[in-house]
């Protein structure tokens, strides 16, 4: 135990030189992955557990496991290790079938999207996404292109594809039309755009980045900023001013610039 608190105490003082302040954020054993949205901070550990942060503690949220979960406008949806979606809604998970995915994400204006194992991309628009309340079948509508991870935001989606390749579009949350795909530079394997707006990846080296020129006339921004950390990131999210990351080693941090 002393050690891991050595341990904590010097990756604060390392993550504080760059620009954002960052530290050691309540621990759950083996962080998997993490979402925050609307203010909710969930987590997913390598046992497929789903977990929520209140105030410095992770409760265990819903019986179902889940290898990825999110966060936001749409409520709160996961998938798990067979790529049933999930919806929950009155103190647990519920399935939503009509489509498996691998990665869903909630965090858009209502609408839901995600991707399947094939890497094909899909919307539940808002009014879909809002009525469901039990298990149930949904039709989702299908997306042109192929990516593997996907996330929205107020001013756009973005999602990368099986080439590290990055793409910034619009969803409508209404009908789940887009507006055509701009390809960016950089190169990641995942990327999360805040309940504001703010974009960030992670490479296939556990380098972060943000995008940064973001604006209603620029939307898909102009240039990936490094951020510099001192060990590799394995996953990012940004709410409410604060950027939470879980690094390769499964440690949780939150970070404010």
């Amino acid at each position: 135990m002393k050690a891991v608190s050595t341990f904590l105490v010097l990756l604060n003082f390392l993550t504080s030189c760059y620009g954002w302040t960052c530290t050691a954020a309540p621990q759950q054993l083996d962080a998997a992955q993490l979402d925050a949205g609307e203010g909710m901070v969930v987590m997913t550990d390598k046992l497929s557990n789903v977990f929520f942060l209140s105030g410095s503690t992770w409760f265990k949220l819903g019986s179902v496991p889940l290898k990825h979960v999110s966060a936001g406008p749409a409520g709160m949806w996961g998938v798990n290790h067979n790529d049933t979606v999930f919806k929950f809604a009155a103190g647990d998970f519920f399935p939503v079938l009509g489509l498996e995915l691998k990665q869903v994400d909630a965090g858009g204006e209502g609408q839901v999207v995600g991707v399947k194992a094939v890497n094909s991309i899909h919307c539940l628009d808002a009014g879909k996404a809002s009525s469901i309340k039990q298990q149930g079948l949904m039709n989702w509508n299908t997306l042109e292109g192929q990516l593997m991870y996907f996330s929205c935001g107020p001013n756009g989606c973005w999602g990368v594809n099986s080439m590290q390749k990055i793409y910034f579009t619009k969803v409508s949350s209404n009908n789940c039309s887009i507006s055509g795909w701009t390809k960016t530079d950089g190169a990641a394997v995942k990327v999360e755009v805040g309940t504001d707006g703010r974009v960030f990846v992670v490479n296939s080296s556990g380098a972060l980045f943000e995008r940064t020129g973001i604006s209603d006339i620029v939307p898909q921004g102009t240039v990936w900023s490094y951020i510099s950390f001192c060990l590799p990131i394995r996953h990012a999210s940004y709410d409410l001013g604060r950027l939470w990351l879980v690094t390769e080693g499964g440690v949780i941090l939150s970070c404010t610039n």
